[in-house]
């Protein structure tokens, strides 16, 4: 029997002249993107290398193609909003060289959303691109000549016959609770605390389009799924959002929403949920694509009273639910696991699903952060000042804290802390 044949390696001349398909393999080995960002530190060549491999040109070459179906995208970021990262599964402060991202408002995929009044703007600080959007106060109202109503009693006015957008543009600091950008010609955001308002605008247009008489509804989250929009309600109805656009100036808007799926059993939620040795449930809705499939995940967070219905309340331990949108019946269907693979990121400005069994980190779990925002002003609060990133096993019910050393001093300014998805 001949000898088997071993690949004859050709010896590297430098170490800086490193093949696309050993850096592939180095880079996957690495789920951090802070070791990443080393690796690609070391000289120019190993920078250039990891920079086809993240960002190639369409149609990459075939060594490019090959090299890139061995490097997955990195583990997301923890972004704080003075402007410091944590690079997961590290535990040391991250930071991007030479630029300062503080003061951010929300997080979209790898995209860090800056409101200002003169004008709103996308930063990806991975690639440092950017996209301008409209101010908030720069709105265009379907139709134009909707204005606001109001009743009179008692020497005091109230929205009449409901709160619509201009009630709220009127009386409230504007705020974004969710952007997504849909695709390189649209975007979406939820606009609001507590009652909502989907607003519609294109990159580099001069106003966000909204649908002026529409009551402002309990919207919990939004997600851009399979081509369509979809928020999801406080009492867990699934509706989608129809785009169309300006026949005179191409513009995007929202021409319908439909209800998709009707919780029917959402009643009954609160009504098995009693009171537990002063306990009581505050909820918490997600939505997320993972595998193909739309999921809804309800967070209950237990909150104890000192007595009974005390509004002096601490937020103590959370557990979790998750339900997969079934269109065709219209309805949601518990699940029981999100995937011996997958692990969800959960995060009031942007959720994902992420494969992990290739880092050799264990699945079925979800990532949740406190979410400590205006949406629990005086509902409960929290019993310690510090904070961090948790985990819910979904296969033990129980939740731990896998990074310690992650922690940051809760506060209204530290609302925004979010995850940000390198490569999105």
């Amino acid at each position: 029997m001949a000898p088997e044949k071993k690949p004859h390696l050709q010896p590297l001349s430098s170490w800086s002249v490193i093949p696309l398909e050993l850096a592939g393999l180095v880079l996957r080995l690495l789920p951090a993107y802070a070791d990443r960002a080393r690796f690609a530190a070391v000289c120019p060549q190993w920078r250039a290398a990891v920079r086809q491999l993240q960002n190639p040109p369409v149609p990459p070459p075939p060594a490019v193609a090959a090299a890139r179906q061995l490097l997955p995208p990195s583990l997301p970021l923890l972004v704080l909003p003075d402007g410091t990262f944590y690079s997961i599964p590290c535990d040391k402060l991250f930071h991007f060289p030479g630029c300062g991202f503080a003061g951010y408002d929300s997080t979209c995929g790898s995209w860090l959303v800056f409101s200002r009044d003169d004008g709103c703007f996308l930063v990806d600080p991975f690639s440092r691109e950017k996209v301008t959007l409209p101010a908030l106060s720069s709105v265009r109202l379907r139709p134009p000549n909707a204005v606001a109503k109001w009743s009179y009693e008692h020497g005091s006015s109230d929205a009449y016959p409901y709160y619509t957008w201009m009630h709220m543009e009127e009386y409230e600091k504007l705020h974004i609770q969710k952007l997504i950008l849909c695709s390189a010609n649209l975007v979406a955001a939820l606009v609001g605390v507590g009652h909502c308002q989907i607003l519609i605008c294109q990159p580099g247009s001069l106003s966000w389009s909204v649908r002026a008489r529409d009551e402002l509804k309990m919207f919990e989250d939004m997600a851009f799924y399979q081509g369509r929009l979809y928020v999801v309600t406080e009492g867990e109805d699934l509706l989608v959002v129809n785009i169309s656009q300006d026949h005179s100036t191409g513009d995007p808007h929202v021409s319908k929403i439909g209800r998709v799926i009707k919780d029917k059993d959402y009643p009954s939620y609160y009504e098995h949920l009693v009171f537990r040795d002063n306990f009581s449930p505050h909820k918490k809705l997600y939505l997320v694509e993972s595998c193909g499939m739309l999921l809804m995940v309800r967070r209950t967070v237990w909150v104890q009273h000192r007595e009974l219905y005390d509004d002096r309340c601490i937020a103590r331990q959370s557990e979790f639910e998750v339900f997969e949108a079934d269109f065709e019946h219209s309805r949601w269907v518990k699940v029981s696991s999100v995937g011996g693979d997958q692990v969800l990121f959960l995060g009031r400005s942007c959720s994902r699903a992420v494969h992990v069994s290739r880092y050799r980190l264990p699945g079925d779990r979800i990532f949740f952060l406190d979410d400590y925002a205006e949406e629990n002003a005086g509902q409960y609060r929290y019993d310690e000042s510090n904070t961090s990133c948790s985990a819910y096993d979904m296969r033990l019910g129980e939740v731990s804290s896998p990074y310690p050393m992650i922690f940051w001093t809760r506060c209204r300014e530290m609302r925004a802390v979010a995850w940000l998805f390198p490569q999105d």
